[in-house]
C-alpha cells in the first residue's frame, strides 16, 4: 500500500507512524511539484481564456484517442465538443463535453443542460469542465448520474493535461510550453 501525499506524489509503503517523517522529507518535493502547478494554472488562466479554454480540453480528448468535432465560438447549442472513439469517432463511449472558463462555480443548471444535451446528442456519457470548480448542489447531483457523467475542475484539467502533454500536437505544445522534471525518490530502505 502507498499513501497518496498530493498531486501525483505517492509515498511508499511504510508504517503509519513513519509518513509524518516520510512527508518532511518529501516536503521540498511536494513544494516543487505545487509551485509548478501554481504556475501552471496561472499560465492556463492568462492565455486560454474563452473559447481557447474549449480548444485545450479538445487537444487532451485527442490525445486520449477521441475523435472529435469542436464547436466554433457563438451559440453552441450547449456542447463545445462531441467526441468518440475509433477510426471515424462512431464508437463508445460517446461524449459531450460542456466548458465553462468563469471563475465562478458551475452552478445546476449547466449540469442539466449537459444532461440535455447528451439526450439530443445520444451520447452515452458527458464531461463538463468548470474552470472556477462546481457548486455542492453540482457535485451531489453528479454524483447521482456517477455512470453518465464527470466533472473536471482547474485542477483535473491540469492532471489530464500532464498525462498527456506529450501527445499533444506540435501548436499547442508551442503555445504551452513545458518540460519534465525528474526528481529521485529515495527507496524504502533509504529512509531508516
Amino acid at each position: 500500500m502507498s499513501y497518496p501525499l498530493s498531486h501525483g506524489i505517492i509515498l511508499p509503503k511504510c508504517r503509519l507512524a513513519d509518513v509524518s517523517v516520510l512527508k518532511k522529507r518529501y516536503k521540498r518535493i511536494f513544494e516543487a511539484n505545487q509551485l509548478s502547478r501554481d504556475q501552471i494554472l496561472g499560465y492556463l488562466e492568462k492565455r486560454f481564456k474563452g473559447h481557447d479554454l474549449a480548444r485545450l480540453v479538445d487537444a487532451v480528448l485527442r490525445a486520449e484517442g477521441y475523435v472529435t468535432l469542436f464547436s466554433e465560438p457563438g451559440a453552441d447549442g450547449g456542447v463545445d465538443i462531441l467526441a468518440g472513439q475509433g477510426m471515424l469517432g462512431f464508437d463508445g463511449p460517446k461524449l459531450c463535453v460542456q466548458v465553462k472558463s468563469s471563475q465562478s462555480s458551475a452552478d445546476v443548471r449547466i449540469l442539466r443542460e449537459l444532461q440535455g444535451s447528451m439526450a439530443t446528442f445520444k451520447a452515452d456519457q458527458g464531461l463538463l469542465v468548470s474552470w472556477g470548480g462546481f457548486n455542492n448542489p453540482v457535485i451531489k447531483e453528479a454524483r447521482q448520474s456517477f455512470f453518465s457523467v464527470r466533472l473536471w475542475d482547474a485542477d483535473n484539467l491540469v492532471e489530464a493535461l500532464l498525462n498527456n502533454y506529450d501527445l499533444l500536437s506540435e501548436d499547442l505544445k508551442s503555445e504551452l510550453p513545458l518540460k519534465r522534471i525528474w526528481a529521485l525518490v529515495p527507496e524504502e530502505s533509504d529512509m531508516a
